[in-house]
């Protein structure tokens, strides 16, 4: 009896065990799982927006003079040769143009330089089956170089000669002495980058024609204040123009400053 009823509680005391099936185990919440899917997403947006910054970002670009060259280019006969110094221009490493001269700068980001180039000026007679070339050195017009692009572009330039014509900036305005293209013409002209049109085209005589380069009329001088540039052809009067935003006056003899 003492042994039946110790069996009994013992069976009493000892915890059901049952297997558990696979369908019945622990899953994680839902709730937990749509956290973690936010948190990656959150993740992958965040390297996106990083990536299109980086791709976006402008690239820096090296813009860089070379040496200077000795080089050689005919006068308006081409009977004689005339001393030029010009050195290459690189951006990136990479040959863009030939350039002469003083760069002006326009901006922290702009500035401006003269071109230079090399024309074939073999004949047909001395080609003839041969492939050699005859390069011959001249002087253009100005180029626009962009730091932040590293893109180069040519200047348009009404009435611009790249013979005769003097240059002379202030700011993004320059001014010059154009040749109408019969040569019959001098015009006084400024003209300011990124317009099409000059602010002031103005009949200034009649040309020279000499056979020197920078001959037609000396550098226009600009002066601050007020803004106003000074041309001067020759034995002829004086023509002084005030440039106040993009408009132009012409300046009486009584007001001209006295020398």
């Amino acid at each position: 009896m003492w042994g039946r009823a110790t069996r009994s509680s013992v069976l009493a005391r000892k915890p059901n065990i049952f297997p558990v099936q696979p369908s019945l185990r622990r899953r994680p919440c839902p709730c937990q799982s749509f956290i973690m899917l936010r948190k990656v997403s959150l993740i992958l947006a965040i390297l996106c927006l990083a990536s299109m910054e980086c791709a976006a970002a402008p690239k820096p670009h090296v813009i860089a003079f070379g040496k200077w060259i000795s080089a050689k280019w005919p006068n308006a006969t081409g009977q004689k040769l005339l001393d030029l110094k010009v050195r290459p221009l690189f951006v990136d490493t990479r040959l863009k143009e030939y350039t002469t001269g003083t760069p002006h700068e326009l901006t922290d980001r702009l500035f401006v330089v003269r071109r230079a180039f090399r024309v074939n000026d073999a004949l047909p007679t001395e080609n003839a089956g041969t492939t050699a070339v005859r390069w011959q050195w001249q002087r253009g017009g100005w180029l626009l170089v962009d730091r932040l692009t590293g893109r180069v572009s040519q200047l348009n330039l009404p009435e611009f000669d790249s013979f005769y014509s003097t240059a002379s900036w202030y700011r993004d305005y320059i001014a010059y002495c154009g040749v109408s293209e019969d040569g019959k013409k001098l015009y006084a002209v400024v003209a300011q980058v990124g317009r099409r049109k000059p602010i002031l085209k103005k009949e200034a005589g009649e040309p020279a024609g000499t056979d020197d380069p920078d001959s037609e009329c000396p550098p226009p001088v600009w002066e601050r204040t007020p803004m106003r540039v000074t041309f001067q052809h020759g034995s002829d009067p004086k023509l002084v123009f005030n440039i106040r935003n993009r408009v132009v006056d012409v300046v009486n003899d009584a007001e001209e400053p006295e020398e």
